[in-house]
């Protein structure tokens, strides 16, 4: 079972402009956003849908204006490239991991279920979280911990790893689990989502790739096209929140001649966008969701 799509009717909205245009959703999942784009457009109206998981695949769009890409996202603009398309009206991207990832446990995302560490969106790509868990050098895992789990006591568990698995190898979620069974019963949940989500954003490389995509989906949109991005934590949302105010992820824009900072968009609205309390209720992977909006200057 795929999720419900998150801010369905708010990121259609804020995306759809032109009922003739050419639009993106760079993560097609189980086809919800996709199929709400596809009510929103004319027959001349085109959507190119994206996703690495084979098993999005199944969920394809029987209709002549859509086309699903079995890649990911990082490859945006080249892919787009190969069906002719240099601009576009709009990009949707609804970030993190589906609740069909979650729910099918032996692909290991889910802190409930034991399973093999895996961790893949890509089923066909190399790395994996056994790997990083076993084969990464002590400072790396403790890097990872710190920067992409915001893990304070990161040292320390990237050294009870090191130090378990020079015996035995780490093959499960429950073998890793079972190296923090002194972790308090009030602060559990917090912290095994926080390890884990730090050893996914490693095997998927997922900042990274939301960089790669951000810039190029500057590239192919059109002037006034749109961008709308959810995401699930504030790792992403910085990313996202500091390229849409000025085209950059780190330093100083350049200004022009009368010292004003040069912008990539016009953030439709001036705070993020947060699901209501009845969304939440109805479908909690919303509660940490945050959509932002730029139209492209």
């Amino acid at each position: 079972m795929y999720h419900n799509p998150v801010l369905l009717k708010q990121s259609v909205d804020d995306l759809v402009t032109n009922p003739d245009g050419i639009y993106v959703d760079c993560t097609f999942g189980g086809g919800g956003h996709s199929r709400e784009i596809l009510n929103r457009l004319s027959d001349k109206g085109r959507l190119y849908s994206f996703d690495q998981d084979l098993d999005a695949l199944k969920n394809t769009i029987d209709d002549p204006r859509f086309t699903l890409v079995n890649q990911n996202f990082r490859f945006l603009e080249n892919s787009l490239l190969m069906y002719g398309v240099s601009g576009v009206d709009g990009i949707l991207a609804d970030l993190g991991v589906s609740s069909h990832q979650f729910d099918e446990a032996d692909r290991g995302f889910s802190t409930r279920s034991n399973a093999p560490l895996d961790m893949r969106m890509n089923v066909m790509q190399s790395l994996d979280a056994k790997r990083v868990i076993n084969e990464y050098e002590e400072e790396e895992l403790a890097d990872l911990f710190y920067h992409y789990g915001e893990l304070r006591e990161a040292r320390k568990l990237a050294r009870e790893i090191v130090h378990h698995r020079k015996t035995k190898s780490i093959e499960t979620t429950e073998d890793l689990k079972k190296l923090f069974s002194y972790i308090p019963p009030h602060k559990v949940n917090k912290f095994y989502a926080q390890l884990f989500q730090a050893i996914r954003i490693e095997v998927n490389q997922e900042l990274e790739v939301l960089k790669e995509m951000l810039v190029q989906a500057y590239r192919v949109l059109k002037p006034g096209g749109r961008l709308v991005v959810i995401s699930y934590h504030s790792l992403e949302d910085r990313l996202v929140k500091r390229f849409l105010k000025n085209g950059m992820f780190e330093g100083e824009p350049e200004r022009d001649i009368y010292g004003n900072y040069k912008k990539a968009f016009e953030l439709l609205k001036s705070k993020a966008i947060i699901p209501d309390d009845k969304e939440i209720e109805e479908n909690s992977r919303a509660r940490s969701a945050k959509m932002r909006t730029g139209i492209k200057v």
